[in-house]
């Protein structure tokens, strides 16, 4: 149904495609499930070693799990626990190059060695995090985190 040219340019090309293909898909959506699934899949099929793509949203004061790709993941993460809940809990981007050296890191996939985890907000509000993770150490860097802010700011006033 959608067909995207993503460059294989630059990674600010990747970034700046991968936005313009994310708002084609949630421009006429409203259901942020559908939105975040989308994300999610985009995410995984574009971003390059990565082992898992996906969200946590925040139900009741804690990070439930959302639309993903990849292996199960843990179903329920407590707001300033582990790398997800960092960055919930501060609204900041969290940027590990190595899991293993994340104070109370969460380890859903043992395979897992760096992390990007993005907060997506709407009005200063939490509603979700994206998290990307990597079987390879320091696999994102500040390129990657400002590019996944973008996505996170656009699906933030999608998501609501």
């Amino acid at each position: 149904m959608y067909q995207f040219d993503i460059s294989a340019g630059t990674k600010a090309d990747l970034y700046r495609d991968l936005l313009a293909a994310l708002d084609a898909l949630t421009t006429d959506e409203t259901d942020p499930i559908a939105n975040m699934a989308n994300a999610a899949a985009l995410v995984w099929e574009y971003l390059p070693d990565l082992n898992w793509a996906g969200f946590y949203r925040l139900v009741e004061g804690e990070l439930v799990l959302g639309p993903f790709q990849g292996k199960v993941a843990c179903i329920r993460i407590p707001v300033g626990k582990g790398v997800c809940g960092a960055a919930a809990a501060t609204l900041m981007t969290q940027l590990v190059e190595d899991v293993h050296a994340f104070p109370g890191h969460i380890a859903c996939d043992a395979a897992s060695r760096s992390e990007l985890v993005v907060p997506v907000t709407r009005d200063g509000v939490l509603i979700a995090v994206l998290d990307l993770d990597s079987p390879e150490s320091a696999r994102f860097d500040a390129e990657d985190a400002a590019g996944c802010e973008a996505l996170a700011t656009l699906l933030g006033q999608r998501l609501g």
